[in-house]
């Protein structure tokens, strides 16, 4: 979720219903040698609590330096260990899901990350490298015994990235695993409440993470916490009410962006920052799908560079919705 869940957006989704966020993942390289950029992700606000701090590398000493610095600078409620980021810049340099082929060396990492802080620390990964090595039962026991309070499994290999249906026939067997005894978290194709409520129902996990589905959509979590507490939709999500929040998540990555920061003064803040952290939400938003040939209509929104752009182009997408109901 990097350039994604900054955070302006963890605030949104806390307001409407997550229990809980996290951070853009952090390169412990890279917050080793204090790179702005990577300060800036660990930065946290009070509002937004309980905040996970994602952090992410392939040897044991970066990684516990680098843990050390978030439990320090950031004080999060909890520190968590990405192992599962499939890309190839990750991936293909041992580190994320890269590690699911040096189990060993990812135990080696949380336990002395474990070791190393007072915080909680907890770990996200895959099923295993690919589809002949599915090691996620026995490796979740391995992790358990390295003293992680919970563990969050996506329901695919590495090779698969996010191509195909998310399996989560194995997370529901680490679930039931009578060994297990830390909090399961299910990761993976959770769209709809529907779908949060039969992960809950179908493989008695104790949370949902929600990742790449809120793309454009903050307000997904208002509606999976009333459909999980009444069986129901939330109805007072209309139309216009949404657009209202598309327009309030564009003001907000503005004025964080605008934002003076004291420790990062020498980065300059300009409106176009906010504009292009948001743009690729608003591109992905599920109100716009069904629209015709909205590609092009896309294609700006990604290229704006105002609020005045945005918020014109919002509008021209509400009354094509409309045109479209009526």
């Amino acid at each position: 979720m990097e350039d994604v869940t900054d955070q302006a957006f963890r605030l949104l989704c806390k307001e409407f219903g997550a229990s809980m966020v996290y951070s853009e993942f952090v390169s412990a390289d890279a917050l080793i040698r204090s790179v702005n950029r990577s300060l800036e992700k660990i930065r946290v606000d009070d509002s937004e609590r309980p905040v996970a701090i994602q952090i992410y590398g392939r040897d044991v000493p970066s990684m516990v330096e680098a843990a050390q610095i978030v439990e320090s600078e950031a004080h999060p409620d909890i520190l968590d260990i990405n192992f599962g980021c499939p890309v190839k810049k990750v991936a293909g340099k041992g580190a994320g899901a890269g590690m699911l082929r040096t189990p060993e060396l990812m135990l080696d990492i949380t336990r002395e990350v474990v070791r190393a802080v007072k915080i909680p620390v907890t770990v996200k990964t895959r099923l295993g490298w690919d589809c002949q090595n599915k090691i996620i039962v026995e490796l979740a026991e391995q992790l358990q015994d390295c003293g992680i309070e919970a563990l969050t499994i996506h329901g695919r290999t590495r090779s698969q990235m996010y191509q195909g249906e998310a399996d989560w026939t194995l997370i529901g067997e680490v679930k039931q695993n009578p060994r297990m005894h830390i909090p399961i978290i299910g990761n993976g194709d959770i769209c709809t409440a529907e779908q949060a409520a039969d992960a809950f129902d179908r493989y008695g996990v104790d949370a949902v993470m929600i990742g790449r589905a809120t793309f454009g959509q903050p307000w997904l979590f208002k509606d999976v916490r009333t459909y999980l507490d009444t069986g129901m939709h939330d109805d007072t999500m209309t139309l216009d009410w949404k657009m209202e929040v598309l327009k309030r998540q564009v003001r907000t990555s503005v004025a964080y962006s605008l934002r003076e920061d004291n420790a990062l003064k020498e980065r300059k803040r300009t409106e176009l920052g906010g504009i292009m952290h948001v743009r690729r939400h608003l591109a992905n938003c599920p109100l716009f799908k069904g629209i015709p040939d909205f590609r092009q209509t896309r294609i700006k929104i990604l290229r704006a560079e105002t609020q005045e752009e945005l918020f014109d182009l919002l509008d021209e997408a509400k009354e094509r919705i409309l045109s479209l109901k009526s």
